[in-house]
């Protein structure tokens, strides 16, 4: 727990330590083509290890939510670091004696549980540290996320051409990983701090934050939450502006260098790996400059503009195709940084609509949402892409198809969010039932 002298801004450094390592997740897209030339995988294969990841992140959310909130989040910082190192150990094992599943199991299965623990670790804390400004607060821990592949697109890409994509080579980056990714991680487990009990920003009070639309007047747990409507249209919403958003991003290397491949400005290997790293830029200042705008235009219309604006910019992806690759990179940027920005708004949203009580375990409950999409996006787009290959397309005709269902998932989120309504006072906690279960727990 803070001193009463502790300042709360330490705390989004804290959150950005393990969100900037576990955010790598989203530079799988750089292993890609040297695990499928040196273990001969195909797409689908080699995206395998990058989707486990995100379903287990979903489900060690879910599951591990209302542990995070019992036992804190220096404890849920330390669960992240030793799964998410562990995993790119094992996965350093699996290249360099080629068995495959060794790296599907260790980046997949043990490194999503840390990408699940660590991800929501910060979250409840910061909520606390800033109800006066809960988009604001998360976005910048959540922006460390997105924002990871910023750092682990280039580095990674180095690292390979240093060692060579060979196995030994990938085996060597990955080891390395492990080990950097652990040190940098505990300095959040060392640095976290809780608020006291009844602690607040000077001058806030419940009463002026909850007069906006949407918003409770009271706190709903977790087991009543996820029996309201609300909660299920989050989901969809969620799942749909993910699974539109993590298509493009978890193949954006070998993406981008098909959409081209066949035009006088074809795209080499090291100009994918910065296209990757923009996407990472875009999906990290997303998170910040997104959720900062939410809670001052409100959650709802923030969600309208990412659905509804990342709809229109897949279709102008779908109908230029190769004519135009900034036009590409510019519509990708802003697709991402909407996938990103909806990442950040949520626990801001979960918040408005159930309040802070147990708005962690919640959070962790709907990121199976995320787990949903982790499989349904890079499936939808790598499946397509290898029948299309197959039947011997190329350039934008491998992603044609993709991009218009993309279009309708984010139509269908569009409706879920416009059914969003204030949760009705049956869902409420009573103050003192309330007070009894959190000291039970």
């Amino acid at each position: 727990m803070a001193a009463p002298t502790w300042s709360r801004w330490l705390v989004p450094p804290a959150a950005l330590s393990v969100h900037l390592a576990i955010g790598q997740a989203y530079a799988w897209s750089v292993f890609k083509p040297p695990l499928e030339s040196a273990l001969g995988l195909t797409g689908t294969q080699s995206a395998l290890p990058f989707q486990l990841g995100i379903v287990m992140l979903g489900l060690s959310a879910a599951f591990g939510g209302t542990l995070v909130e019992r036992n804190g989040p220096r404890w849920a910082m330390f669960v992240s670091m030793t799964c998410f190192s562990s995993g790119f150990l094992l996965s350093a094992l699996g290249v360099f004696t080629r068995q495959y599943w060794l790296v599907v199991l260790g980046y997949g299965f043990v490194g999503g549980i840390g990408l699940g623990i660590g991800y929501i670790s910060p979250v409840s804390t910061l909520i606390k540290w800033f109800p006066d400004r809960p988009g604001m607060a998360t976005g910048i821990a959540i922006m460390g996320f997105g924002g990871g592949a910023l750092i682990a697109s280039p580095w990674s890409a180095q690292m390979l051409a240093t060692f060579g994509p060979t196995t030994t080579g990938i085996a060597t980056t990955f080891l390395v990983h492990g080990v950097v990714y652990a040190v940098f991680m505990s300095m959040g487990v060392l640095l976290v701090r809780v608020p006291p009990d009844g602690w607040a920003p000077k001058g806030w009070t419940p009463a002026a934050a909850r007069a906006r639309p949407l918003i409770t007047t009271a706190d709903v747990s977790a087991r009543n939450a996820i029996r309201t409507p609300q909660f299920y249209c989050l989901w969809v919403v969620l799942c749909c502006n993910v699974t539109a958003g993590i298509g493009i991003l978890e193949k954006a290397a070998p993406m981008i260098t098909d959409f081209f491949a066949g035009t006088p400005v074809a795209v080499a290997a090291g100009a994918a790996a910065g296209f990757v790293a923009l996407l990472s830029l875009a999906n990290m200042a997303g998170r910040f400059v997104w959720s900062s705008t939410s809670d001052l235009i409100g959650r709802k219309n923030m969600y309208r503009v990412y659905l509804g604006v990342g709809a229109l910019l897949y279709l102008v992806i779908a109908l230029a195709g190769d004519s135009s690759k900034p036009l590409f990179i510019l519509c990708a940027m802003g697709i991402l940084s909407f996938y990103g920005g909806g990442f950040a708004t949520v626990p801001a949203y979960l918040k408005d609509l159930f309040g802070t009580y147990q708005v962690g375990a919640i959070h962790g409950r709907l990121l199976t949402a995320w787990s949903t999409a982790g499989v349904l996006g890079p499936l939808i787009v790598n499946a397509i892409a290898d029948a299309q290959k197959a039947d011997g397309r190329s350039g934008p005709d491998l992603y044609t198809t993709s991009l218009f269902i993309m279009i309708g998932l984010l139509a269908v989120g569009f409706v879920a969010n416009e059914l969003i309504r204030p949760v009705h006072d049956k869902h409420h906690e009573r103050p003192a039932r309330a007070l009894e279960e959190g000291q039970t727990a």
